[in-house]
């Protein structure tokens, strides 16, 4: 039901997931009868969770560690990884700095440049270990590197931003990614996002996206709609996405995955988001927590070293427990 909250303005009433909670039904199922398995881009896992594209959750190793127990983790190629050919004195600097100063340096050291090379190097390495070798780019990175990414062997490419659309606007100087025609030039399958809406969900599905990622704004380290005062509460964002998903399924009969990325930290918080419709999630700050995890029980969002507007900040998760146990 619309609400109205000035002359001309309508509003609706929508769900984060702590408001909800899932009903038993009339049957019972003993868990050793659930079957966790999904595909993206024809690749199957037996757990349908994704680790964030996030410096302080995953490095190389923790890459390969998802993808052996079932999982998948996503490597930022504008972070780090791909700045500097030895991370970790520069993680050191990450965690160690005060609050005051912690912005001041996350823009200092991600104004070193982006390396091709170690782009390169990073996917051979998860490959070379035997992981999926999932990798993340801003859409301006994309245009740029991708034609690296693909000659690198990446397995699946997430195009994300904090809001990605396929009617973006930009001064004449600059020609926006052409999410169409990208998709269909990479030889891997492209996951697309974040959006939060039934319309651009449905859009970024017809352009070719393999997935989409559904979120702006939940994430414990992201402070976009603070900043930006943009959002949808997720369990409804979800829902409008995954109603995407299926009249677009009923259309052309091409099914595309649904990802719930950010907000989720317990198990109830997952099994919500897929009761609301998701295929599958993206975490970050419960894999911050893993002792393997490379910001050393710190966890930041990705966009806190944006010269236009900073945004993220960091928060310390703490070491919980090995990647297996989490």
């Amino acid at each position: 039901m619309d609400i109205q909250i000035g002359r001309g303005k309508i509003a609706r009433r929508a769900y984060g997931i702590d408001e909800i909670a899932l009903v038993p039904g009339q049957r019972t199922l003993d868990p050793s009868l659930a079957d966790t398995r999904w595909r993206i881009g024809g690749i199957e896992r037996e757990i349908p969770i994704i680790a964030s594209a996030m410096d302080g959750v995953i490095d190389v190793s923790m890459a390969v560690k998802l993808s052996q127990i079932g999982a998948m983790g996503v490597l930022n190629l504008e972070g780090i990884q791909t700045r500097y050919s030895d991370p970790s004195p520069i993680l050191d600097r990450i965690v160690s700095v005060g609050n005051s100063e912690f912005v001041p340096l996350m823009q200092e050291l991600y104004s070193s440049p982006i390396k091709p090379e170690l782009i390169t190097q990073r996917i051979r390495e998860i490959k070379d270990q035997g992981g999926i070798a999932a990798v993340s780019l801003t859409p301006a990175g994309a245009s740029k590197y991708s034609q690296v990414v693909a000659e690198a062997g990446a397995d699946l490419m997430f195009v994300q931003a904090t809001v990605v659309s396929t009617a973006h606007l930009s001064p004449e100087s600059i020609n926006p990614l052409d999410l169409a025609q990208f998709c269909q030039d990479m030889p891997m399958p492209v996951i697309l996002g974040n959006c939060v809406t039934y319309d651009v969900a449905l859009n970024l599905m017809k352009v070719g996206a393999t997935a989409v990622l559904v979120g702006i704004g939940p994430g414990a380290a992201c402070t976009s709609r603070g900043v930006l005062g943009v959002g949808v509460p997720q369990a409804t964002a979800v829902a409008d996405c995954a109603a995407a998903r299926d009249d677009y399924y009923l259309e052309t009969g091409n099914y595309v995955q649904v990802i719930a990325d950010g907000g989720l930290i317990t198990g109830g918080d997952i099994c919500k988001c897929i009761a609301c419709g998701a295929d599958g999630v993206m975490i970050g700050s419960p894999f911050a927590r893993a002792k393997e995890a490379p910001g050393q029980g710190f966890h930041w969002g990705m966009a806190t070293p944006s010269s236009v507007l900073p945004r993220g900040t960091r928060i310390k998760v703490g070491s919980t427990g090995t990647l297996e146990q989490i």
